[in-house]
């Protein structure tokens, strides 16, 4: 698969999910996501603000088959529509484009009373199935807040580091095997391990892999 045809699969869902209606009452802010990562790059970022108790995944257990579409290929087409049903999701919203080292980008999301959580998740590439997660964390009432996020297996695809299973830039190959159910369960990504075609020279790194400030504008 060309790289072009790679990088196509991983962003084309993307754009087609506009930010929910803003509701009254509600408050604004404004969210900066910096990769802290020497030589990994963050596809688009999912984003939803909701109530305390609605998850990404719980460790140990098997991710969604929507999740494992972010941790495999960066698709967070099914995850979105899967919250944006969820009655205890205010909104849902996306990044846009890979987010490379010591980049940072910003984008606006919205919370209303017990809807002061935010979770965000994306892929790390070149990973085989390694997830960037912000997992619930609390919206500021006034203010800003800043925390930090680390990496997620998502235990659905083999970590062998070959190009050939990797999607993206750096190695351009398909972005699912569905003939591959992986380790089964979601655990904290020991990061890269310097088989296959990775180098941990070039691409190992250690948590944190990002940090977000959220700041209240409205």
């Amino acid at each position: 698969m060309s790289q072009s045809i790679s990088a196509l699969l991983i962003v084309s869902a993307i754009s087609a999910f506009p930010v929910m209606a803003d509701h009254p009452g509600q408050q604004r802010y404004e969210v900066t996501v910096t990769n802290l990562t020497r030589g990994i790059s963050f596809t688009p970022f999912f984003a939803a603000s909701h109530r305390a108790g609605v998850s990404l995944f719980t460790l140990g257990e098997s991710a969604s088959e929507e999740l494992a579409r972010v941790a495999e290929g960066g698709d967070i087409s099914g995850l979105t529509a899967q919250w944006q049903a969820n009655n205890r999701v205010l909104m849902t919203t996306n990044t846009d484009g890979l987010l490379g080292p010591g980049q940072s980008v910003t984008f606006s999301i919205s919370g209303r009373g017990a809807f002061n959580r935010l979770t965000m998740a994306a892929m790390l590439l070149p990973t085989n199935d390694t997830l960037a997660a912000v997992r619930g964390v609390e919206l500021p009432v006034w203010g800003s807040k800043t925390y930090t996020f680390r990496a997620y297996d998502g235990g659905s695809e083999t970590n062998d580091e070959s190009c050939q299973h990797i999607p993206g830039p750096h190695c351009g190959g398909a972005p699912f095997s569905p003939e591959d159910a992986g380790e089964g369960y979601v655990y904290p990504s020991p990061g890269i391990h310097g088989e296959g075609d990775l180098s941990r020279a070039s691409y190992q790194w250690q948590d944190p892999i990002g940090k977000i400030t959220i700041s209240r504008v409205r």
